[in-house]
């Protein structure tokens, strides 16, 4: 059997579990907020399982491995912090349940800054949710064939389509349920993958030079202060911290956390081992599978099934409750979704299911468009530093629409000023690649902090609820 015949059969398998595992019919109250057929919120462990599992994406499992292949051991435990994210968004919104009982985050948004600064924070979360869609299925594409190829479009299409599939039919608790049965399988998966290159890192892990040790400690530095503001902008993770009591969300989350940070790190050897075979540059992963035995390259492939297509259910269901309910303020608790929500929020997967695979067609546009376009969905996490503020620092009564203008605005220009190279090096921290990221993140973060309080000292700021009540 080939390696294409064999992922193929994988594919195959994975999706018909997927499918039988899948809620076949839910109200619509299910569709976006998770509860069971009894009306029960989800459990401890089930809501462990689908926050770690979501957030454990194909494209992160890829880039584990390139970083850790970059800076040694550094590498992969630096981008393994990105999932510190967890912590920081379970006990700010923890609080805010705790003392502000607001539904969601765009009810917070809506309440304490009003309709016009939700949706711009709701703007900043569809770009987060569209990205997530084709840098997921391009992994699982380059599976199945070189870009471009019959194979590539046809994997590309396929687990869009089956994704999408399930998503309109189970929603948010389809979601849930399929993500308990992937986060066990990429346990199984992980364990068989740290088997199969063990043998060869038996003798030790590659040498790193210091330089390597600097930049790896620099991209860390990078991952703990974008962790204060990336989290905010994923509706993947917090529509999970509006799903349960509050100390449930918060030990679950908690635990995810330590859950996401050990799978990242250990999967993140598959660098070394990349390295000790002589890996140089180009596709990681096709070096990796091509240097195992075929039933390790099945396996390899499952895992990435698995965690591309837990994270596209769940960017598929926030995608459908951000149009449906979301973006029209419509938060009451007294009032249980209906059915014409339910509808246009399956209509919404299917749109994002498309429009969200159309970035890969930038490969068919050149040297000037096609990078372009990659490279500009490489900027969020340092665009949404002024989130931070806005959140962590909303205790401060006199703060209103100002203070998260001023924030959110600074965020942006300055993300879209690294993205664009008009950042000047003196502004750099640390040591390579990621010095001036690090430098532009933590200067940034501070100059929203501060824009944040200076807008509260301008006379007349309320909350926005309270200008309204």
């Amino acid at each position: 059997m080939t390696n294409l015949a064999a992922m193929s059969a994988a594919l195959i398998a994975y999706m018909v579990v997927v499918w039988v595992v899948a809620p076949k019919r839910v109200r619509a109250g299910q569709f976006f907020t998770g509860k069971d057929g009894s009306g029960a919120e989800p459990t401890l462990m089930l809501l462990i399982a689908s926050s770690a599992i979501s957030w454990i994406f194909a494209k992160s499992i890829v880039n584990s491995a390139s970083l850790t292949h970059g800076f040694g051991l550094w590498g992969g435990f630096g981008y393994a912090l990105y999932y510190l994210s967890f912590i920081v968004v379970g006990v700010a919104i923890y609080l805010l349940r705790r003392y502000g009982d607001y539904r969601s985050l765009p009810d917070f948004m809506t309440r304490r800054y009003g309709i016009l600064c939700m949706r711009l924070f709701l703007l900043a979360v569809g770009i987060r949710l569209f990205n997530e869609v084709w840098s997921n299925t391009k992994v699982i594409g380059l599976f199945f064939g070189s870009e471009g190829s019959s194979g590539y479009w046809g994997a590309v299409a396929a687990f869009s389509a089956f994704c999408a599939a399930y998503s309109i039919r189970g929603g948010l608790r389809g979601s849930l349920v399929t993500d308990g049965i992937q986060m066990l399988l990429a346990v199984l998966l992980l364990c068989i993958v740290l088997g199969a290159v063990a043998p060869t890192l038996s003798g030790g892990l590659p040498e790193t030079t210091g330089a390597q040790v600097a930049g790896g400690m620099t991209f860390a530095a990078l991952a703990i202060v974008q962790s204060l503001s990336y989290g905010f902008h994923d509706p993947v993770m917090t529509d999970r911290a509006f799903i349960t009591n509050p100390k449930r969300m918060l030990r679950a989350f908690c635990a995810a956390a330590l859950v996401g940070i050990a799978f990242i790190f250990l999967f993140g050897l598959t660098g070394s081992f990349a390295t000790k075979i002589g890996h140089t540059g180009g596709d990681i992963m096709a070096s990796i599978t091509g240097a195992v035995a075929l039933p390790a390259v099945v396996v390899f492939s499952l895992l990435m099934l698995t965690s591309a297509g837990s994270t596209l259910d769940s960017t598929f269901t926030s995608s459908s409750k951000l149009a449906a309910i979301d973006w029209s303020a419509a938060h009451d608790k007294a009032v249980e979704p209906d059915q014409r929500q339910l509808g246009r929020g399956r209509v919404i997967i299917a749109i994002i299911a498309i429009l969200g695979n159309l970035p890969l067609l930038s490969l068919y546009f050149g040297d000037q468009i096609g990078p372009a376009i990659i490279k500009a969905t490489t900027i969020s996490g340092t665009m949404v530093m002024g989130l931070a503020p806005i959140i962590l620092l909303c205790f401060i009564k006199s703060a209103g629409k100002v203070s998260f203008h001023l924030s959110f605005w600074t965020g942006i220009i300055l993300g879209v000023a690294l993205a664009a190279g008009a950042v000047p090096e003196t502004l750099a921290v640390g040591s390579g690649k990621y010095a001036l990221s690090l430098g532009v993140n933590l200067f940034g973060l501070v100059l929203c902090s501060l824009l944040y309080v200076a807008g509260a000292l301008v006379p007349g700021q309320r909350a926005a609820s309270e200008a309204a009540a």
